[in-house]
Parts: structure tokens; C-alpha cells; sequence
């Protein structure tokens, strides 16, 4: 029961992932209310675990990444080459996918960061007309959502964590 409660609340922090992403490639900003959200759901998630596993190793080790990507961040955030939203939405990704989370989630960052920063760097690689006029926008502007490829790593790094809840893979 503990453990469908927990995979709930990472479903559902998986659908605002989802809307983070929309919004910050649509109107470049990540709300405080659903960084707050996110932060909720992924307290809740790693409270859950942490009572089923009997210890609360994850969730100690989440916070001090929280900590550390915070104040690693901030001062990308005080020389503007980062918004407040990616800062804040970057420290609470820990919570979001609990400590055992963070080297995946950490590699697919990576992949999925490079993918957008190759996107908005070289608009004519993609297909449609519309999406390439807004990307080359952005490139002009001097803005990457930052916020996609987090939310994007994040759900995957979910995904991969439900699957091995529900022994999809042995």
C-alpha cells in the first residue's frame, strides 16, 4: 500500500514535470507554486520510502544535495547566464527523485541539455517550420529553457525508478 502511494505521488510529480516543461519552453518561467509542488510531492515520496526501507539515509542525502546544487547555482543566477526558476526547480530535483536518483538523473541532464543546446544553436536540424522560427527567437534573445531538459531527465529518472518498484526488469 506504502509503496503504490509513493509511486502515485511520483506520477504525479512526473504530469507537472510535464507542465513545467510546456510552460518554460513556452513563456520562459517556472512558478514558485509548482517548485513548492514539486517539493511537496518529492517530500512526500521520499518520506514514504524512507518508512518502507526503515531508513532515512535517501531523504538526508537529498537534502544536502538540494543544499549544494542550490548554492552551487546561485551565483549562475546573481551573473544572469541562469534564471531563478531553473535554480530553484534544480534544487529541488533531489527531493523529486530521492538520493539513489541523482547519477542517473545527473547523465541524462547531460544528454538531454546538449540535445537543447544543439536544438537552439542549429534550428534548421528540426523539422517543423513553426518550431524553428520560435527556436531561432530564442536563440536571438540569448534564452535556453533550461527547465526542459530537467524535467525531461527528471521524468525519465522516475520512470526508470517505477519500473524497478515494480521489478519490470527481474
Amino acid at each position: 500500500m506504502v509503496l503504490v502511494a509513493s509511486i502515485l505521488l511520483k506520477l504525479l510529480a512526473a504530469a507537472l514535470l510535464a507542465r513545467v516543461a510546456v510552460v518554460d519552453f513556452t513563456r520562459q518561467k517556472i512558478t514558485n507554486g509548482d517548485v513548492l509542488l514539486l517539493l511537496c510531492l518529492g517530500l512526500g515520496s521520499l518520506q514514504l520510502a524512507s518508512v518502507v526501507a526503515e531508513s532515512w539515509w535517501d531523504l538526508g542525502l537529498s537534502a544536502i544535495a538540494g543544499l549544494v546544487l542550490f548554492l552551487a547555482l546561485f551565483p549562475f543566477w546573481a551573473m544572469r547566464k541562469l534564471g531563478a526558476g531553473d535554480v530553484k526547480l534544480m534544487a529541488v530535483m533531489p527531493f523529486v527523485i530521492g538520493g539513489s536518483g541523482l547519477a542517473v538523473f545527473s547523465l541524462l541532464l547531460l544528454i538531454f541539455a546538449l540535445i537543447m543546446a544543439v536544438a537552439v544553436k542549429n534550428p534548421l536540424l528540426l523539422p517543423a517550420g513553426a518550431f524553428r522560427i520560435y527556436i531561432q527567437h530564442l536563440d536571438r534573445k540569448g534564452v535556453v529553457p533550461f527547465g526542459v531538459p530537467i524535467s525531461a531527465a527528471a521524468i525519465c529518472t522516475i520512470a526508470v525508478q517505477i519500473a524497478y518498484g515494480l521489478n519490470v526488469f527481474g
